[in-house]
């Protein structure tokens, strides 16, 4: 299972030596036109991405990591809520409450008297940009605020007791213990950036990932797909590199430190308004009012006759979603306990690099996951056309479940290998010294003790497959519509209204790892 998980990645690699005339005449006419545009929109798009999230980040964990007032409390899990939506939703909810045609231009010209645009386009890549950073910015505020509990406090108190000013604390105390969170947290925005396809199609921003797509459905060839997402692969491995070399940095947090002996500074008056903006700010337009926006247009649907709510295919969307993510859940799930106890019991090199290629698939866009994956089908349909594989793979359930877990399976390895981790060696000694081994020791020796680790992982990976968008609007099968698909396709056509019902679904839905991750972390900050 392992080297199917591995498999697109390998043929990925393996395509930058592929080359036909078709092919390289494509990439010569793509560099020399289109191409130099995708990538630097794509860098201007990245940059802009990481200054926003680093600031917003950073921002709101020190005001709420650092110090106390009023609604605190509130906004430490509050703060988290813009994961629950996805970034594509948020473009939508936007696009129709500001457009030209939207209530907030058409209230300001009948209040105001005025005549023509009045708000900036949001189909942009300035709209873009803060979409980015307004939904992506936990990434970097969680691991921060972390950084900061676990040791910047207790650091920030010392030095206040030897003199020194809030701000000089800030400064030289606070924000170089973050730096490696920092770092760690802005390659994980940057990665979601550059895997999006929703909100840079939908906005119509050339970004190298549309590039992609373009090259392969437009164009038709399959092996300058291909090499266009190599380039992209690589990227990501060089973020992916950045955020472990980061992680690793993060020696110094203890985390067993009693986080109550260190006391966060009291404001009052205008310090704590200030406090409390910077972390509204966000929470608002991340979460809350993109979610009032889609309220809007649902509950005209809803009162509309002349366009009623698709509530009957509403409920053939949910269910086909429902049993994709759960499928994939299970088995994504399954794979990652397996390979999680390969490396438990012959921990060499070979498993270690078949473990950690497999846990390259959450960097990996979605539209780079479906190329890497149809070009080893398309070898084999052509050199066996007799097996019917591209058949049973390509726009089929199958195919959709194998780019899921291609593209899921380090989240529940994620979460697996941390139940490993609290699972000591001596218990499977043991075990092995009363004669339980193989399947006996994983089965009544280890899955009682990852069984929560288990769970976790299977819901963080059936809400990962809820949103995701570029994989299964490629390989789903004609009649197989989700609720992403759909909600991409009726924005897309304009029809916001009815837009609005999936997606918010959408919405409740990755609410599950929020609460689950609001939790956990209030239990380790105890």
């Amino acid at each position: 299972m392992g080297a199917l998980v591995a498999l697109p990645v390998v043929s990925l690699a393996i395509a930058v030596f592929r080359q036909d005339a078709v092919s390289a005449s494509l990439l010569r006419e793509m560099a020399g036109s289109v191409l130099p545009q995708y990538g630097l929109t794509t860098v201007v798009l990245s940059v802009c991405v990481a200054l926003g999230v680093a600031l917003v980040g950073v921002l709101s964990a020190c005001a709420v990591a650092l110090f106390d007032f009023k609604g605190r409390r509130v906004w430490e899990w509050a703060l988290l809520l813009p994961l629950a939506i996805p970034s594509y939703v948020v473009a939508y909810a936007y696009t129709d409450f500001l457009q030209f045609s939207g209530p907030a231009q058409t209230w300001m010209r009948h209040a105001f008297g005025l005549e023509g645009r009045l708000l900036p386009e949001v189909r942009s890549l300035g709209g873009a940009v803060a979409v980015f950073v307004f939904t992506l910015y936990p990434y970097v505020y969680l691991l921060v605020r972390v950084a900061l509990l676990s040791r910047a406090a207790h650091l920030m108190e010392a030095a206040k007791l030897m003199g020194a000013s809030l701000r000089r604390r800030i400064v030289t105390i606070a924000l170089p213990l973050a730096r490696p969170s920092l770092v760690a947290g802005t390659a994980l925005a940057l990665m979601e950036t550059l895997a999006d396809y929703g909100v840079s199609s939908y906005f119509g921003i050339q970004t190298f990932t549309a590039g992609i797509y373009k090259a392969w459905l437009v164009l038709d060839s399959p092996i300058a797909a291909a090499q266009l997402a190599t380039v992209l692969l690589v990227v990501m491995a060089l973020l992916l590199t950045a955020e472990s070399h980061a992680r690793k940095r993060l020696r110094f947090v203890d985390a067993k430190a009693r986080l109550s002996q260190a006391q966060p500074v009291v404001l009052a008056g205008a310090r704590a308004a200030w406090a409390t903006l910077v972390c509204a700010v966000p929470v608002l337009l991340g979460f809350v009012l993109p979610v009032l926006c889609m309220l809007r247009p649902l509950l005209q649907a809803w009162g509309s006759e002349e366009s009623p709510l698709p509530w009957a295919s509403f409920v053939g969307w949910s269910w086909n979603s429902f049993q994709l993510a759960s499928g994939t859940a299970i088995l994504t799930t399954a794979i990652a306990l397996g390979l999680a106890f390969a490396q438990r019991r012959v921990p060499n090199a070979l498993t270690r690099g078949v473990v950690k290629v497999a846990g390259m698939g959450y960097a990996i866009p979605g539209a780079v996951v479906v190329v890497g994956l149809l070009i080893p089908v398309a070898w084999v349909q052509h050199t066996w056309p007799a097996w019917g594989v591209g058949y049973w793979i390509s726009t089929t359930v199958l195919g959709v479940v194998w780019a899921y877990v291609v593209r899921f399976c380090a989240v529940a390895l994620q979460s697996v290998q941390s139940g490993y981790a609290q699972v000591p060696v001596s218990l499977d000694e043991t075990a092995r010294m009363q004669g339980v081994g193989g399947w006996r020791l994983w089965s009544r020796v280890h899955m009682p003790l990852l069984m929560r680790s288990s769970v976790v992982a299977g819901l963080l990976v059936f809400v990962d497959v809820m949103k995701e968008l570029p994989a299964t609007l490629v390989l789903r099968p004609f009649d197989h519509d989700t609720l992403a698909v759909v909600t991409f396709q009726l924005a897309k056509d304009e029809r916001l209204g009815e837009a609005a019902l999936p997606a918010l679904m959408l919405v409740l839905v990755g609410l599950i790892p929020v609460i689950l991750l609001s939790r956990t972390l209030n239990k380790k900050m105890v």
